[in-house]
């Protein structure tokens, strides 16, 4: 199996082609810019396989395909955030976020052999990938929500959400003006839909905004408790598991 690496960090092109070498994979070729891979992919057979980081020293990877008619499957190894990286599921075997994960990239190798078969030529929606590298968290998030109040439709806008809540198996959103709407939906869906950097799980019960958060207090088993301007049911308390995360996020 014919394996290149294009990389610009070339200690972190050396530590992939180590770490493949333990899978019983050779990476013999290493490229390091978009001009060294159009020239080599011009003169050389292509690939079976090709690990490809996004940003190299002279523009996006992305410039070799607008060039070249590349006949090879593609892993990306990038340190994008992975939300910006749901389009190259539609157009790469597998991506890896850096530094790589030796479980991650054995994964990503198996999964490649499994469709060696039926290897085609890859497809990819350029115009889609640049459109999230340049706004990696301009996404489908969620913008509003509508909610069913008898026979009426009531439209909540994502800034009059002070929380969402789980209760008796169903959905809440809590608002600014102390109301509680019960919508179609599940926290764990609701996790997807949310823009990451405004809305975070803080616990299996709890969905909350960062602008929503009053004051946070110390509490029992290493936990931490957090004061919205009016939701009173019941503690909004953060899990443990969750604390180190959480703090990071806030911060």
């Amino acid at each position: 199996m014919k394996t290149i690496i294009i990389e610009d960090e070339k200690p972190a092109a050396r530590l992939l082609q180590r770490k493949l070498a333990k899978l019983g994979i050779e990476a013999g070729e290493m490229l390091h810019s978009v001009e060294e891979a159009v020239s080599w992919f011009s003169k050389n057979e292509h690939p079976d396989l090709i690990f490809l980081d996004i940003q190299l020293s002279d523009g996006l990877s992305f410039e070799i395909f607008d060039k070249i008619e590349i006949k090879s499957a593609v892993i990306f190894t990038t340190a994008y955030d992975e939300y910006a990286l749901k389009a190259f599921k539609l157009n790469s075997v597998d991506y890896l976020l850096k530094p790589i994960d030796e479980d991650d990239l054995e994964i990503a190798v198996t999964k490649f052999k499994a469709r060696l078969p039926k290897q085609e030529t890859l497809q990819f929606d350029f115009e889609q990938i640049k459109k999230m590298l340049s706004n990696p968290f301009e996404e489908n998030y969620k913008k509003r929500f509508t909610v069913k109040i008898g026979q009426h439709l009531k439209v909540i806008l994502i800034d009059e959400i002070e929380c969402f809540f789980s209760e008796n198996k169903g959905t809440y959103i809590h608002t600014f003006d102390d109301r509680n709407y019960l919508i179609e939906s599940t926290l764990e869906v609701l996790e997807q839909e949310l823009d990451p950097k405004n809305f975070y799980r803080i616990s299996r019960k709890f969905i909350i905004p960062l602008k929503a958060i009053k004051e946070i207090l110390l509490y029992s088993n290493s936990r931490l408790k957090v004061i919205l301007p009016s939701y009173k049911e019941e503690e909004v308390i953060v899990s443990r598991e969750k604390v180190s995360d959480f703090k990071n996020w806030i911060g």
